[in-house]
């Protein structure tokens, strides 16, 4: 059956509420298309609601955004001039963020051909988001106040990308995955926390393209549907990222770790 106008809404909202707390937006949509016995591609939808909740990014750090723009335009302006360069904050941040989606890009690209299976799989759902309680539940024992971004390193920035390229998987939460590695290695709460953020815009172009490119040629219609599911993700995603910033600074991102174990363990019995 098609997708009707209400049920967009209703996956919108799960998309927009679930993208940016540590619960898997994707694994959430995979269970609830099943349930409601969608036929038509899960992941044009999948990938069209993320450009909601892309957008909620864009606009909620749109001072972080802007100072990278402007630093990268600065430095290349510089690049061509005579004397010294200074990289400043914003050039550095932006340089951590290409290099953290180098990995994520190639992970991805990998997964692309078996896209279909994965994201239509409740047993893979199921033990991701066991994965993603398990790991939301060892950040109670980050205790030490992590560094701020003076102290980023490429190595850093490779790993978080790297997770981040796992969580193509539906079921392992994508924010919940890179703010963890980010504690675990050391990052502060506000840092780690932006810094996953930041770094889930190019992932989310990049699938968008991936997803433009496996359309059939000629002109295409974006439905009724599509569209509303977009925008209800946008506007729901906007509140659910300032939530978990909040969430984030207080250091109860274990919180959800309940959530996501039980929900997994659920999945696992449903699917079997």
């Amino acid at each position: 059956m098609r997708m009707e106008p209400l049920q967009a809404m209703f996956l919108g909202l799960v998309q927009g509420l679930t993208e940016f707390l540590p619960v898997s937006s994707s694994g959430h949509l995979v269970i609830f298309q099943q349930y409601f016995g969608f036929t038509e591609p899960e992941i044009f939808f999948d990938v069209s609601v993320h450009v909601g909740t892309l957008l909620a990014v864009l606009i909620f750090f749109r001072k972080e955004i802007a100072d990278i723009l402007s630093s990268v335009f600065r430095w290349f302006r510089h690049l061509f001039a005579p004397g010294p360069m200074f990289i400043d904050d914003p050039m550095k941040l932006a340089l951590w963020i290409v290099i953290g989606s180098i990995p994520t890009g190639i992970i991805g690209l990998g997964f692309h051909k078996i896209a279909d299976r994965i994201f239509a799989s409740l047993p893979v759902v199921g033990c991701s988001l066991i994965v993603t309680g398990l790991a939301l539940a060892l950040t109670l024992m980050v205790r030490k106040p992590g560094k701020g971004m003076h102290h980023f390193s490429a190595r850093t920035a490779l790993l978080i990308g790297t997770v981040q390229g796992l969580a193509v998987l539906p079921g392992l939460s994508r924010s919940g995955a890179t703010i963890c590695a980010g504690l675990f290695l050391g990052i502060d709460r506000e840092t780690a926390a932006r810094y996953s953020f930041l770094l889930s815009v190019p992932a989310i172009l990049g699938a968008e393209f991936l997803s433009i490119l496996d359309l059939p040629s000629g002109p295409v219609l974006l439905s009724p549907a599509v569209l509303i599911g977009t925008a209800t993700a946008f506007v729901t995603g906007y509140g659910a990222l300032a939530l978990l910033v909040y969430i984030v600074k207080i250091g109860r991102l274990y919180l959800f770790a309940p959530y996501c174990l039980l929900l997994g363990i659920a999945t696992l019995i449903f699917a079997f």
